[in-house]
């Protein structure tokens, strides 16, 4: 076998017995190869969670239906499911403001094909980065948030988004707050990075006031977007440590760092199914 396709299989359900062999014995039965499967029971809240890699063309049928004889198990033990195709990229709309490292670092991974994603557009409130976008022939959209018509500025932005057939939209340093309109449209699909200082440093210049304080930590969370502002389920986080010879420049450059790595990480486990929800928390099989 030669083809590396694979159908994506993720799930969520009350734990009991039995799960793991009835999804199993469908694959067996049916002569898959299952390449990786991943499980977890989490103890308090007495829910199972599971994602399982089959290699396409082991089964004898495609994907729709594979979903349809899914479907009575899926019933059997009340899961919350979703089957995927690693032949079908998902679509990433990328929204950007004025600071442009996260929106650089993307479009390098994309470029390059280490990050394996369509991105049928990038938005902006701005129009610093047309010529950049334009140049990896991608369409540029800019869309002003003026104070007193941002409702008006969110629908366009969610009509482009349905329009461009978008699956995750990326605030890569997008520094507006949406709508909760906009947040409960799409929960679970909009994905945002930010400094990890909050709640301690709220507002303008937040590494300057991490120094000022003197910090010894300093980190990025990348996260689900949901109506409370960057409360939304964690998909990743990372941190560094510091000293008292680094300087604001340096903590702002470090910080710069961190935020397009754990966002680019973050981003490759939602595209790979690798994140299930669960009330406000995250199950992430890496």
């Amino acid at each position: 076998m030669t083809d590396n396709r694979r159908f994506i299989l993720s799930l969520s359900c009350p734990d009991g017995v039995g799960i793991v062999a009835a999804v199993s014995k469908l694959v067996a039965d049916n002569r898959g190869w299952i390449i990786e499967a991943q499980h977890h029971a989490d103890q308090e809240a007495r829910r199972f969670f599971m994602r399982q890699e089959i290699l396409a063309e082991s089964l004898p049928f495609e994907i729709d239906e594979f979903r349809q004889r899914f479907a009575t198990i899926a019933e059997q033990f009340q899961m919350d499911w979703a089957i995927s195709d690693s032949a079908q990229p998902k679509r990433v709309v990328i929204l950007v403001s004025k600071s442009g490292h996260c929106l650089y670092d993307l479009l390098s991974r994309w470029k390059s094909g280490e990050l394996v994603v369509d991105i049928p557009a990038v938005i902006s409130n701005h129009e610093d980065f047309r010529s950049l976008v334009e140049w990896h022939d991608i369409p540029y959209y800019h869309v002003p948030v003026p104070r007193e018509q941002k409702d008006l500025a969110y629908e366009k932005i969610a009509h482009l988004f349905d329009t461009l057939q978008g699956d995750v939209m990326v605030l890569a340093r997008y520094m507006q707050i949406l709508s909760r309109q906009i947040c409960d449209r799409y929960p679970g699909q909009i994905i945002n990075i930010h400094h990890s200082f909050l709640p301690s440093f709220v507002g303008a210049k937040p590494y300057h006031q991490a120094y000022q304080r003197g910090v010894k930590l300093i980190g990025a969370t990348c996260h689900y977007v949901t109506e409370a502002l960057d409360a939304g389920p964690i998909i990743d986080q990372d941190v560094l440590r510091i000293d008292h010879t680094d300087a604001t420049a340096d903590l702002v450059r470090y910080g710069k760092d961190i935020e397009k790595t754990v966002l680019a990480r973050g981003l490759r486990y939602h595209v790979e199914d690798r994140v299930l929800l669960h009330r406000n928390k995250t199950i992430v099989f890496r």
